[in-house]
């Protein structure tokens, strides 16, 4: 039987492959309508250290889901599906193809594949959780979850702070592990064909390169500047997810003055260079993904004619 769900794109890739530009260009050359994925631009307020697309290019290719949320409002993967979700049946209610551009793997997989019945965020673990984080570190909340719910510890990378927080932050409200509960949801069809593509450069070296130059380039914009202001209201901490972003954090510990402006640049780089091993991690594990060396001269032409050739 054909199948005559519409069509949806995911456009993903590691930080600094130059995903934004790739999807203003479908959407002006095709008309996609565009979905931002990133745990960071739902901020308002995080525009240079989330590399928000600029007003200049928010004009030319609008994206939705971009500044919805105050930096104090915690914003979850549950919280993307549902929002998400709601705008891709208006675009494909207006004959239009949704494109979801960014590198938040975890709100992907999120949104393809249901959300457990998890607790939701207490502040109370976390502030706890934050707390043994600075005296043991990552592997310290590792080892914690390795204890309460080994098969997510065997899932989740030990240098992943955020999910590491949220495993076990459902352990400690509810008294289950995630695992168990994530097992007991029923499986559904995805109501849309997804066109999936990676935009990433084959040479590391050179996605070294190119996080290295954005932070500094972050940092030239305003970066310090934009978490000074941040800091400066009563309603905004460390452990918000919000301020676990990359680079975010980072600067934040400067301005505590943990460490000297060399300091800060080495950590954010090597935060950032982290981020994207992750992603590139959980993108060699995508189902049905399609690769583009983002640093090939032609890689925008390949891009177009791909999605043109598959229909989407």
């Amino acid at each position: 039987m054909a199948d005559t769900r519409p069509w949806a794109i995911f456009l993903m890739g590691p930080t600094a492959a130059g995903k934004t530009d790739a999807a203003i260009a479908l959407h002006e050359q095709l008309g996609h309508e565009l979905i931002s994925v990133d745990s960071a631009m739902v901020y308002r307020g995080m525009d240079v250290g989330s590399a928000k697309p600029s007003a200049e290019e928010l004009a030319r290719a609008p994206h939705r889901l971009i500044d919805i949320r105050d930096p104090a409002d915690p914003y979850s993967a549950a919280d993307f599906r549902e929002d998400a979700l709601q705008e891709m049946r208006q675009i494909s209610a207006a004959g239009k193809v949704p494109l979801l551009v960014g590198g938040t793997m975890l709100y992907f997989k999120r949104l393809v594949e249901g959300v457990a019945n998890l607790p939701s965020a207490d502040a109370a673990i976390r502030e706890q959780l934050e707390v043994k984080r600075q005296a043991e570190g990552l592997a310290g909340l590792h080892r914690a979850l390795a204890k309460v719910d080994p098969t997510s510890a065997a899932r989740i990378h030990p240098n992943d702070p955020q999910r590491l927080m949220r495993a076990l932050e459902v352990f400690y409200a509810s008294g289950r592990p995630m695992s168990e509960l994530w097992a007991e949801q029923q499986p559904e069809t995805f109501p849309w064909r997804v066109l999936s593509i990676a935009l990433a450069p084959n040479d590391r070296k050179i996605l070294h390169q190119r996080i290295a130059q954005r932070f500094e380039t972050m940092l030239g914009e305003g970066l310090i500047d934009e978490v000074a202001a941040l800091r400066k209201r009563n309603d905004i901490h460390l452990g918000l997810p919000s301020m676990k972003s990359v680079g975010y954090r980072q600067v934040w510990e400067y301005l505590d003055g943990a460490y000297d402006q060399g300091e800060l640049v080495s950590r954010g780089v090597i935060a950032t260079r982290q981020l994207a091993k992750r992603q590139l991690t959980w993108l060699r594990s995508w189902p049905s993904l399609n690769w583009i060396d983002s640093q090939q001269p032609d890689a925008l032409d390949k891009l177009l004619k791909f999605v043109r050739d598959s229909g989407a």
